[in-house]
C-alpha cells in the first residue's frame, strides 16, 4: 500500500516529463516533414499538454472509476480559472484579447453548459440515473471539431501577426527514444495515478470525486500552471489567458468526449455543485474583464480568484 501512495506521486512527474518528452519529439518528426510551427502548436503541442488529464481519464474510465474521470475534468477546470489565473494575475496584470473575450471563453461556458445539461438525465427525461453515454462522448468530440476548425480559421488570418516558436530539431533516433520514453511516462504516470487515487479514497474514507477533484486535478493541471505563470513572468499575457482557456476546452469537448466513448460514464448528483462551480469560475473570469481596467485581470482579481478556490477546496473536504 505504501508504494502505491509513493508511486501515485512519482506518477505525477512521469505523466509531466512523459508529455514533454512526447511534445518535443514528435514536433522535432513534424518540423523535418515541413509542418510549419504554427500547425505544431495548434496540434501536437495543444493536445500535448492535455495529454496528463486524457491518460488519467482514460485508465479511469476503463477502470471504472468514473467518478475520478469526472472530477479529474471538473476539477481542473475550476483551478485552470481560479488558481492558475489567479496565480499568473498576481505575477503581472493579464490583459485579454477581443478575440479571447468575446468567443473563446463564451465557447469554454457553452462547453460546461453542454456538460451541465447531458450530466442531467434524471431531470430531463426522468430517468433513473444520470450518464455522459457513448452518443454524449460523440456530440462533445463534434463540439470539439468545430472548436479545432474555428482555432485554424482564426490563425491563419493572425499568421502574419504572430510568430510561433519553432520547434527545436533533434536526429531521427533521439526524437524516436522520446516519443517512446514519452509514450511510456504517459502510460504509467496514469496508471499509478489512477491506483493511488483509488487507494486514498479507500484508506480515508473519502469519495474518489474528492481526490479527482483536488490531488489529480492540480496535479495534472501542473503543465498549464507552469506554462502560464511563466508566460506572465515574462509578461506574454496573451499565451498566459488562452493557455487555460484552450485547456477548459479540450477538457470538456475532447478528453471527456473520449472517455465517455470508451465507457459512459455515470454522473452522481453530488458532482452537479461542481459543475456549477466550474460554471461559477467561468462567469467570474468574463465579468472581471468589465470590472475596473476594461480587457484585464488585475492582481486584486487574482486575489478573490485564489480566495474563492481556498473556499472551495475547504468546502470539498468539508463534503469528503
Amino acid at each position: 500500500m505504501i508504494l502505491t501512495y509513493i508511486l501515485f506521486f512519482i506518477g505525477f512527474l512521469f505523466l509531466i516529463k512523459g508529455a514533454d518528452l512526447l511534445v518535443d519529439g514528435a514536433s522535432s518528426v513534424a518540423k523535418k516533414f515541413g509542418i510549419s510551427a504554427l500547425v505544431i502548436g495548434l496540434t501536437i503541442v495543444a493536445f500535448g499538454t492535455s495529454m496528463p488529464e486524457l491518460i488519467v481519464n482514460i485508465f479511469a474510465s476503463i477502470q471504472g472509476n468514473t467518478d475520478i474521470a469526472i472530477g479529474n475534468i471538473l476539477g481542473s477546470n475550476t483551478a485552470n480559472i481560479l488558481l492558475i489565473l489567479g496565480i499568473s494575475s498576481l505575477i503581472y496584470p493579464l490583459a485579454v484579447k477581443k478575440g479571447t473575450t468575446w468567443k473563446e471563453i463564451p465557447f469554454s461556458f457553452l462547453a460546461v453548459i453542454v456538460l451541465a445539461i447531458m450530466a442531467n438525465d434524471m431531470f430531463f427525461d426522468k430517468a433513473n440515473y444520470s450518464a455522459i453515454t457513448r452518443i454524449d462522448g460523440f456530440i462533445l468530440l463534434s463540439f470539439f471539431v468545430i472548436f479545432m476548425y474555428y482555432i485554424f480559421g482564426i490563425s491563419k488570418t493572425s499568421a502574419n501577426e504572430t510568430q510561433e516558436q519553432e520547434p527545436k530539431i533533434y536526429s531521427s533516433l533521439k526524437s524516436t527514444l522520446m516519443i517512446i520514453l514519452g509514450l511510456i511516462g504517459l502510460t504509467l504516470g496514469g496508471k499509478w495515478i489512477v491506483d493511488g487515487a483509488v487507494a486514498f479514497a479507500s484508506s480515508f474514507g473519502v469519495s474518489q470525486a474528492l481526490i479527482g477533484l483536488t490531488i489529480v486535478a492540480v496535479g495534472t493541471s501542473l503543465p498549464e500552471l507552469a506554462t502560464s505563470a511563466v508566460a506572465a513572468y515574462k509578461k506574454n499575457v496573451d499565451i498566459a489567458v488562452g493557455n487555460v482557456v484552450g485547456s477548459n476546452i479540450f477538457n470538456i469537448f475532447w478528453i471527456l468526449g473520449v472517455s465517455a466513448i470508451i465507457k459512459p460514464l455515470p454522473f452522481s448528483n453530488t458532482l452537479m455543485i461542481d459543475v456549477f462551480m466550474t460554471v461559477f469560475a467561468t462567469t467570474i473570469l468574463f465579468a472581471f474583464l468589465f470590472i475596473g481596467k476594461k480587457h484585464i485581470l488585475e492582481r486584486w482579481q487574482g486575489v478573490c480568484f485564489i480566495v474563492f478556490y481556498i473556499i472551495y477546496i475547504i468546502y470539498l473536504i468539508f463534503r469528503g
